[in-house]
C-alpha cells in the first residue's frame, strides 16, 4: 500500500519491480510547526501519513514519504503559484540546498520503521531568461522547492551529493532496505 498520490513515487517503485497493489493517499496537514526544522518536519509528516493509512488497512505493509526542500533552516513550499516558484528559484539560484525525504513503513505487525535521507543539490546561477523559461513551462507546479530534477529542471543542477531518487521524491535504495528489514517479500507486493 502506497500512502501517496505522487506519480513519481509510484514510478520509482515500479522501476525496481515493487509496484504498489493499492494507492491510498493520506490527508494530513503539511504545514510546518512553529520552529520546526526541515529534517524533523519530513520525518513527522512521513510518520503521520503512514499511521493514518495503516489505521485504514490493518495488517498491510504501508509505505509513506514526504520530501522537503530546505535552504538553510527554511522549508520551501510546494509551489502552487508562479510567484512562489519564482521566489524558490531566486533563493536556490547559484547555491546549494538540501532535500530531505522522510520514509515511514508500517508493517503488518503495526510497527513503524523510519528513515530520513538527505541529499545536497547545487543549482547553477540562473539568468532571468532561464528562470522565465522554466516558469513558463509550468513544471514547477506542486513541486517542493519549485523545481523538478527529473524534468527540465535537470538543466540547472550542477551537482548532486547523495541519492538522486531522493530528490525525485523517494530514496529507492533506502526504501528497498527498509522493506527487506521489515520482512517484506517482493512476491507479496505492497498492498
Amino acid at each position: 500500500m502506497l500512502a501517496s498520490a505522487s506519480p513519481r513515487r509510484r514510478q520509482l517503485l515500479e522501476q525496481v519491480t515493487l509496484p504498489p497493489d493499492e494507492i491510498d493517499p493520506a490527508d494530513v496537514d503539511e504545514t510546518p510547526r512553529r520552529g520546526e526544522l526541515p529534517r524533523p518536519h519530513a520525518a513527522r509528516l512521513a510518520d503521520e501519513k503512514a499511521a493514518a493509512v495503516a489505521a485504514r488497512h490493518p495488517g498491510a505493509f504501508v509505505l509513506a514519504a514526504d520530501t522537503v526542500v530546505a535552504a538553510g533552516r527554511r522549508i520551501l513550499p510546494k509551489a502552487e503559484a508562479e510567484d512562489e516558484a519564482r521566489a524558490c528559484l531566486a533563493l536556490l539560484s547559484g547555491r546549494r540546498h538540501r532535500v530531505f525525504t522522510g520514509v515511514a513503513l508500517v508493517g503488518p505487525d503495526g510497527r513503524l520503521r523510519r528513515r530520513v535521507v538527505e541529499t545536497i543539490v547545487t543549482v547553477k546561477r540562473l539568468s532571468p531568461a532561464e528562470a522565465a523559461t522554466y516558469l513558463e513551462s509550468g513544471e514547477w507546479r506542486g513541486k517542493a522547492g519549485g523545481y523538478a530534477i527529473q524534468g527540465l529542471g535537470a538543466a540547472f543542477i550542477r551537482a548532486v551529493s547523495g541519492s538522486y531518487t531522493n530528490v525525485v521524491g523517494l530514496p529507492v535504495y533506502e526504501v528497498v532496505s527498509l522493506l527487506a528489514g521489515a520482512g517484506y517479500a517482493p512476491a507479496r507486493r505492497l498492498r
